[in-house]
């Protein structure tokens, strides 16, 4: 949490390419997040138990 935090602190007071590249890490940072739930659920689905 401290990161995040650290990253839009630092935002406030960088360039704008700056600004773009934050926002592209929590882009990529949610991209990673969704496909992780959705490979779980879909793992969760054909168990064979």
């Amino acid at each position: 949490m401290q990161t995040i935090i650290e990253l839009l602190t630092n935002m406030t007071h960088s360039t704008t390419e700056g600004k773009f590249g934050v926002a592209a890490i929590f882009i990529y940072f949610i991209i990673i997040v969704a496909v992780a739930c959705y490979r779980i659920k879909e793992n969760l689905k054909h168990e064979h138990h």
